[in-house]
């Protein structure tokens, strides 16, 4: 065997510990688990081609061999077998003889900046795991090249990582969630993310070939103060390759952003400041997530929206609403950028569609209601500048778009790129700017009182009513609900303020539409497409959290064990099944987890999710009107059921029920490909709609045929339980806050 050293760039020094040659290699090769991976924070995005300070991190790590390193092992090996194979390779090579792996080979790579040392933070958090090596002269990683059945007998050094070209390096660009979905190193990509103050953390991942082995290179990396991601000459790059591709959909936006770091901005903060800032102060929205009993990753702010879609009496037209809205989205088309990481949601429309527009997916359930909100049946607010928390990396990305002229016109597209940049630098001042104009707060009047539209008594008439339909074999369930209408002096937004606090569900949502607000904390996804897949998730089952937690896991037992609330989740996961099914391929429709006891801040509920993948010829928007509304919120069979409550209720539902979230752009990829936009939606659940200083509660539950009708009615109580107790403590804390001001 040729010596290690043998074909090293003449630049590369050797080995910091020159262990012989063989020693190395048989080191390599018996840990051929360990990828090679290279840690480095720069001062520009990697992929802008220019060579930047940074301060290098080459680690070695040991994985698991699920994808060995060596290209001519195609299946996937357990360890045992795996080393195994390398045992026997070893024994091949020296005679007879296992090669020694005493030695730990370390080599000393390069690095622009001569005073570029590791941070500290980062030692300590992979000292166990890592080989560190830190050195002055630019980085190159490396690449081994394997022949069949021997030891790797030379390394070669791939292209410096800042020349690679995503448009047409074959480079799969990951999140370090996705790299790493077992957790090994998240306190490594924690240490990364504090020491370089909240900048992006990207995996790329190089692919093998026929003679080199599989490597990764992880980075760190964040602009420049001022720096806007992609670069015009990124841009027009994407824009030449996607015209020279086979796409009948070319495209006419291109994603652009900023990154700052989120450490003293919170996205209440941030929602006041860009709502105060915006030309249009009167539509503006925040979304954010707290995944049961952990907070969620991504928050999303939004103020002043291009343009604004409604329908229903006195808005616009009484029609489906989302033949509008897919309408306009199929006007803009964003050129997927290689390489760019952008939150699920970065533009598109933002808002919802009542529980009344079912009358235009199943026209049998129409029939003549009364309209006391008088609320438009669906909003949407069109964005195309965005705020986005990472609360994984501690970021924000302020994204816009740059709009791509007609033809071909560089100066043009330039001027687009410029402005697109000016709305960014914008946003960017209005968030790190320290005012914070807070909601202007009338006095408060305490001890107002809760009023229901059909109280005990019509409720459970309801009940009664609905029983006996289920006893004549019309329905199985229905899910009637009351109404109530509380006065209120408090500003909405400090009703979410409180809200997110008493409440944190995995849908927090505050959606300022100018004559009346949403202030919800729904704890049920409607339906959501996901990596190609539709996700729905069918909850049904409630009991109350526990006083200990000893007493809250009784509960949970409980409600695990009990035969109503179980048969009564099956038949909602069945439901859902039906629904995913009508614009899925049957063969991918599967329920991915049954009856899962998830726990809210005042209740648990049973939880299941289903999925399955659209078939050709379906959309996104087909499987929304196929799932809408939510069998939790209607019944089965879901139209009889629906109709029945049309005809006891008498009035619109308004938004509760409904739906609540956004579409995003379609997409074209570099190869051409079209992308369908992100659509992600909950059911308008623990929902407040503020109007004219009242605020308005809806709740329900699922009737069967053994159902109690004092029960029922206490469950309707319970579920807002959560949502009274907001509005009566938060005017608790303004009163006395105006009474210790005065």
């Amino acid at each position: 065997m040729p010596s290690l050293h043998s074909s090293l760039s003449p630049a590369l020094p050797r080995c910091l510990c020159k262990p012989r040659p063989a020693d190395i290699s048989a080191l390599l090769y018996k840990r051929s688990s360990l990828r090679t991976r290279s840690l480095y924070t720069t001062t520009r995005a990697p992929h802008q081609r220019t060579l930047s300070t940074f301060a290098p991190i080459h680690c070695r790590v040991q994985a698991t061999p699920h994808q060995p390193a060596f290209p001519h092992i195609r299946s996937m090996a357990s360890d045992s077998d795996y080393m195994s194979f390398l045992d026997k390779a070893n024994e091949d090579v020296s005679g007879g003889g296992k090669a020694t792996t005493q030695s730990k080979g370390q080599f000393q790579f390069k690095a622009t900046d001569t005073g570029a040392k590791v941070p500290k933070e980062i030692k300590d958090a992979i000292k166990d795991t890592f080989m560190i090596s830190e050195a002055d002269e630019p980085f190159e990683a490396v690449s081994l090249e394997v022949k069949e059945d021997s030891l790797p007998d030379e390394v070669q050094f791939a292209e410096l990582i800042n020349h690679w070209d995503p448009n047409s390096a074959d480079i799969e660009i990951l999140d370090p969630l996705d790299w790493d979905k077992k957790g090994r190193y998240t306190k490594v990509i924690e240490a990364v993310r504090q020491a370089t103050e909240g900048n992006d953390v990207r995996v790329y991942r190089v692919p093998k070939d026929a003679t080199r082995a599989e490597y990764w290179v992880i980075s760190v990396s964040g602009g420049r103060a001022r720096d806007i991601v992609p670069s015009l000459d990124t841009v027009r790059q994407v824009l030449t390759a996607a015209r020279s591709s086979s796409s009948k959909r070319q495209p006419n936006l291109v994603p652009v952003y900023r990154q700052i770091s989120s450490d003293l901005i919170t996205p209440s903060a941030a929602y006041l400041k860009v709502s105060a800032a915006s030309k249009d102060d009167n539509y503006s929205f925040l979304f954010e997530s707290a995944a049961t009993e952990q907070l969620g990753r991504y928050s999303f702010v939004g103020a002043g929206p291009r343009k604004i879609l409604t329908t229903g009496p006195g808005y616009g037209e009484e029609t489906d609403p989302l033949r509008g809205l897919e309408k306009e989205l199929a006007e803009y088309v964003v050129a997927q950028v290689p390489g760019l990481k952008l939150p699920p949601m970065a533009g598109g429309a933002v808002g919802y569609v009542g529980y009344d527009c079912v009358r235009y997916f199943e026209p049998k359930t129409a029939r003549p209601m009364k309209d006391v909100l008088k609320v438009p049946e669906s909003l949407f607010m069109l964005y195309d500048s965005i705020v986005a928390f990472d609360r994984f990396y501690g970021i924000i990305k302020v994204i816009s778009y740059v709009q791509v002229p007609a033809g071909q016109d560089d100066k043009g597209l330039e001027e687009a790129y410029a402005e697109a940049g000016r709305t960014i630098d914008r946003l960017v001042d209005v968030l790190e700017s320290p005012e914070v104009v807070l909601p202007k707060q009338e006095p408060i009047q305490l001890g107002q009182e809760y009023t229901s539209n059909i109280g005990r008594d019509g409720y459970e008439a309801h009940v009664t009513k609905l029983k006996e339909h289920i006893v004549a074999g019309d329905i199985i369930q229905a899910v009637p609900s009351q109404r109530f209408a509380r006065p209120t002096n408090l500003h909405p937004f400090n009703i979410y303020r409180h809200l997110r606090t008493v409440n944190p569900s995995p849908y927090l949502f505050y959606v300022d539409c100018k004559d009346f607000q949403l202030v919800g904390a729904s704890p049920e996804l409607l339906v959501k497409s996901e990596e190609g897949r539709i996700i729905t998730h069918p909850i049904a089952g409630t009991v109350k959290r526990g006083a200990t937690p000893e007493d809250d896991e009784r509960l949970a037992d409980e409600l695990r064990s009990s035969l109503k609330d179980r048969a009564e989740h099956v038949m909602l996961v069945d439901l859902a099944r039906n629904d995913v099914n009508r614009v899925a391929d049957p063969l991918t429709v599967r329920v991915d987890r049954l009856m899962v006891v998830e726990k809210f801040s005042h209740v648990q509920h049973l939880v299941s999710q289903v999925s399955g993948v659209l078939r050709p010829g379906q959309t996104r928007f087909d499987a929304f009107r196929s799932i809408f509304p939510a069998g939790t919120v209607s019944g089965a069979p879901k139209v009889k059921a629906m109709e029945l409550i049309a005809e006891l209720e008498r009035e619109k539902r308004g938004i509760y029920a409904g739906a609540v979230g956004y579409f995003g752009y379609d997409g074209v990829d570099e190869k051409g490909a079209e992308v369908e936009g992100a659509m992600d939606t909950c059911i308008a659940l623990r929902t407040m709609l503020t109007k004219d200083g009242v605020a308005y509660l809806q709740a329900g539950g699922g009737i069967v045929f053994d159902s109690d009708e004092y029960e029922e009615w206490m469950e309707t109580i319970n579920k807002l339980g959560a949502n009274m107790h907001c509005i009566t403590s938060a005017e608790q804390l303004y009163h006395a806050q105006q009474q210790r001001s005065a």
